[in-house]
């Protein structure tokens, strides 16, 4: 409703609602505990029994890769329809929230059973919990449609906070001590974002409560102002044309399409960049590059938390005389994770080998995100901001180009030979190029999509969103899966090289039908 919408544009952090920042770290928590269990999953697989890994052959892993990460993007499409007619967005969140905690769970216990199991609790879960997240975003900012932009931006931010911390933190407990725990901490932080949700969900108002108590409020408000602007804009968006509305749904299907490609290639850093990573990258570091790198990790660990904690204590001043709970239990999730960080840190300096963990290089995406999204955000809302079509095609030339550098710096790697490795600074070049090319497709997406659908529709098209997403990870699993077979043919150059070309072509045609895109939105921009 209006009102909610207004009360929550009184309260503000860095220029936006406080709401969003409670939806920041709520997000944020889920990523570290998703990110943080995908960074292990693939090499505790293939890792040997002695290792206390599975023992599985590459392919085997990397075709469960792509079928879990399919299932978590096509799950969704049910979670919307759910939340929409049922549940409402709130307690999609929290049920999801709870669900995964326990799929987290079944994951530590390290058999091939409760594998199964957990991966399904995840799935499950996150179906009901990633669509309802950015539906709520989507009504937050019903009126703001000029924020909107900017607001998915900060949002993404929260999201690859969360990342960050999660491959940092599981990632390095999983590698050096033991898979469980790299598994069990993901569970934690999940419970803990979901009890912070829980219990400052009212903050929303009435935004995301289920479709009955939804009905119940505006009959119990009829003849109000605010509800009366609510039934002006309902009247109003039923006035819009069929033919209007019918565009901009084609429209959606084709930023949908052209995200298949995106993510098919893009998520190549869970599998075979992970493994070109742990096989093919020089790792150990001695003498003055081993000293350098313990001093550059503790910044980049150090100075992404310091600023996410900056924003803690922002969103605490605003909120914690009304949300007290919520806020002492996201209080008490950062004094864990510094303590965390300590200890590694700590550990690291103790140590005179240092040996950069191949999940390492994960947080890279990560950390470029907390770096470039302000700037990204600011340019969608300058005068200098660029269409859709061709936010979507210079994104999928930037993930081109991204490959294009491992495909440079793997041309003398001998198939079956891993002596041969490489320098670190491929890796770092190409996750730089993907984020950039990530920042301009993944939150504009979002936002397109809230713009572009009928506000009736949101959930479902936003789960429908998710399902293209679906078809591009399982397709990223199914051409990783042959990366020792095209390896042998060819060279990883060549198979790097397969994820430059396609991507870059892509973006030129997307690039190309920017004309007919921008009739198709009827003036949305």
């Amino acid at each position: 409703m209006n009102t909610d919408i207004e009360n929550l544009f009184k309260d503000k952090v860095l220029g936006h609602p406080a709401g969003l920042f409670v939806l920041f770290f709520t997000e944020m928590w889920e990523r570290f505990s998703y990110y943080g269990m995908r960074a292990l999953l693939v090499l505790f697989l293939i890792s040997s029994i002695t290792d206390g890994g599975f023992g599985w052959e590459k392919a085997e892993a990397l075709s469960l890769y792509g079928t879990y990460t399919m299932g978590v993007y096509l799950t969704p499409v049910f979670g919307g329809l759910i939340a929409d007619k049922l549940l409402g967005y709130r307690w999609a969140v929290i049920i999801g929230a709870l669900i995964m905690t326990l799929g987290h769970a079944a994951m530590a216990v390290e058999t091939p059973l409760f594998l199964y199991i957990g991966l399904g609790c995840l799935m499950i879960g996150n179906g009901l919990f990633k669509p309802n997240m950015t539906s709520i975003v989507s009504y937050m900012y019903k009126n703001h449609e000029e924020k909107k932009d900017g607001a998915y931006s900060i949002f993404y931010m929260g999201v690859n906070a969360g990342a960050f911390l999660g491959i940092m933190l599981c990632g390095y407990i999983g590698e050096n001590y033991s898979w469980s725990l790299g598994f069990g901490l993901a569970g934690i932080f999940m419970f803990i974002g979901m009890l912070q949700f829980y219990f400052t969900q009212n903050i929303f108002g009435s935004i995301g409560l289920s479709p009955k108590k939804m009905k119940a409020l505006s009959l119990e408000s009829i003849g109000k102002d605010g509800d009366q602007d609510f039934v002006e804009e309902n009247v109003e968006e039923e006035k819009t044309p069929a033919k209007v509305v019918v565009d901009r749904l084609i429209a959606v299907g084709v930023f949908c399409i052209f995200t298949v490609f995106f993510w098919a290639a893009f998520e190549q850093a869970g599998g075979s960049m992970t493994i070109f990573a742990g096989e093919y990258t020089q790792r150990v570091l001695t003498g003055t590059y081993g000293t350098l790198f313990k001093y550059v990790d503790a910044l980049l660990t150090i100075l992404p938390l310091g600023i996410i904690t900056y924003v803690l204590y922002l969103l605490y001043k605003k909120t914690f005389a009304k949300y007290a709970m919520g806020n002492i239990i996201l209080s008490i999730s950062f004094i864990v994770i510094w303590g965390i960080v300590g200890w590694k840190i700590n550990r690291d300096f103790s140590s005179d080998r240092v040996e950069v963990p191949a999940t390492w290089f994960g947080i890279l995406n990560s950390l470029f995100i907390i770096t470039l999204a302000p700037f990204f955000s600011k340019w969608w809302e300058s005068r200098y901001n660029m269409s859709g079509p061709l936010k979507f095609g210079l994104g999928l030339l930037l993930l081109g180009l991204g490959f294009g550098f491992l495909a440079m710096g793997s041309q003398d790697i001998i198939a079956g030979e891993p002596i041969v490795k490489v320098s670190m600074f491929w890796l770092i070049a190409a996750y730089l190029f993907h984020t950039m090319g990530e920042l301009c497709i993944s939150p504009v997406s979002l936002s397109y999509i809230s713009k572009l659908v009928p506000a009736k529709w949101i959930g479902f098209m936003f789960g429908v969103y998710y399902l293209f997403i679906a078809m591009g990870n399982k397709l990223a699993g199914t051409v990783g899966s042959y990366i020792e077979e095209i390896e042998k043919a060819y060279s990883i150059s060549g198979f790097f090289l397969i994820f430059t070309i396609i991507p870059v072509v892509a973006g030129l045609l997307i690039a190309s039908l920017s004309p007919l895109m921008k009739k198709l939105m009827h003036g949305v921009k």
